[in-house]
């Protein structure tokens, strides 16, 4: 087998190739890892808005908050069952109204949707995850409302202290931000249930209504009394499962999207290290005689010019892979589809995204390599020699 040391010493020794092939490999290595930690960021963020001890109740028929309109004797029923957990304040659950609200953008020309969330006062009790990170809870029965740190300053008013409309000329008084563990919640803004209601012409509705389970394994027994009722026209699925389905469809897409761009654009970076290769085994012709007639096997020229194209790709990968991490730091803001609202995602790099990646630019290094590293083994030894 042929030393490592010599493919190092011939990578080395060609620089410009090397340099160049290596940079081709990260930056598709950084878009396909970039692609991965959106789609990731997606997940996570509606993901960890729900919780497998809570069920999520909506009117029949509806995927979503916003379609859903549940009539306000429902939810006494609904919060009576037996399989809803009790604390010393009664059952444990909220009622909630959703709308959706279009507002300017700040520093743009642009317009966006905010999703509006009516919410009761036990909303903190219920969500004990949320926190006030800057100024203070809403007072119940008024025209304030808390936002989410996610959009902080990101719509004109839509800070702490300041005013916009929810709806022309009804204004209201942003009095706190909070955090919700980088769930969804965090794009939202939340106003009192009943302000929210009058405003949108939603008296004696409710959008959905959320319960804290007794366990996780009441939840069937829950599913099967409320749905009996059909006059009620409700359906029940676990919060958890509700938002994963909101937000598989945006993460496949995106994710899909980037994967297929890295693809398109790994043809470019395998076909660089495909022509870096062939050089070096033009150039090196009289090297790879002298090995062969040191007696060394044709396999042995063949993996070690795949070595190289290896080297290559893994070195690149890493680049690419490192380089990648600095989006854990970009925000990036797009419509729900489900809610048809601006939702501020993280990009979120996981240990098994830098793997696949790592994963991704061997396959390239070994396509790319494969036909060079086949000809120099081709190669005869006096005619090698001779060149």
């Amino acid at each position: 087998m042929i030393p490592i040391s010599y493919n190092v010493r011939s990578l080395t020794v060609r620089k410009v190739s090397s340099i160049a092939a290596v940079a081709g490999i990260a930056l598709v290595v950084a878009v396909f890892a970039s692609a991965n930690m959106l789609s990731a960021g997606i997940k996570q963020t509606l993901g960890s808005s729900g919780s497998a001890d809570n069920a999520i109740v909506l009117r029949q028929g509806s995927d979503a908050e916003l379609s859903s309109g549940i009539e306000e004797p429902s939810v006494g029923l609904i919060l009576s069952k037996e399989q809803v957990a009790r604390a010393t304040s009664g059952p444990l659950g909220i009622a909630e109204v959703v709308v959706v609200v279009t507002l300017d953008k700040k520093g743009t020309d642009g317009v966006s949707n905010v999703l509006i969330r009516g919410v009761q006062p036990q909303v903190f009790e219920f969500r004990p995850e949320i926190k006030i990170v800057s100024g203070r809870k809403a007072t119940p029965g008024t025209d304030e409302v808390i936002i989410g740190k996610a959009i902080r300053g990101r719509f004109v008013g839509v800070d702490t202290g300041q005013t916009f409309d929810l709806k022309k000329n009804r204004p209201v008084t942003v009095v706190g931000v909070f955090e919700a563990g980088g769930s969804s919640f965090e794009s939202e803004v939340w106003a009192d249930l009943d302000t929210a209601r009058s405003t949108f012409g939603r008296q004696g509705l409710v959008s959905s209504v959320r319960v804290r389970l007794a366990s996780q394994a009441k939840f069937d027994a829950f599913k099967a009394d409320v749905e009996s009722d059909k006059k009620l026209g409700l359906a029940v699925e676990r919060e958890d499962k509700f938002y994963e389905k909101a937000s598989q469809g945006m993460a496949d897409l995106l994710g899909g999207l980037g994967t297929f761009i890295a693809i398109v654009f790994s043809f470019g970076a395998m076909i660089g290290a495909a022509i870096t290769m062939y050089g070096q085994v033009s150039n090196r012709a009289h090297e790879v005689g002298t090995v062969r007639a040191l007696g060394f096997s044709r396999r042995s020229i063949l993996f070690s010019f795949l070595l190289e194209s290896m080297m290559l790709a893994i070195v690149g990968g890493l680049i690419g892979a490192i380089g990648s991490l600095l989006m854990g730091l970009v925000r990036f803001s797009m419509i729900n589809f489900t809610s048809w609202s601006e939702v501020v995602f993280r990009f979120t790099p996981t240990p098994d995204i830098i793997v696949s990646s790592l994963i991704f630019a061997g396959v390239m290094g070994i396509a790319g390599g494969f036909l060079p590293a086949l000809r120099a083994a081709t190669i005869s030894p006096v005619e090698a020699m001779r060149a």
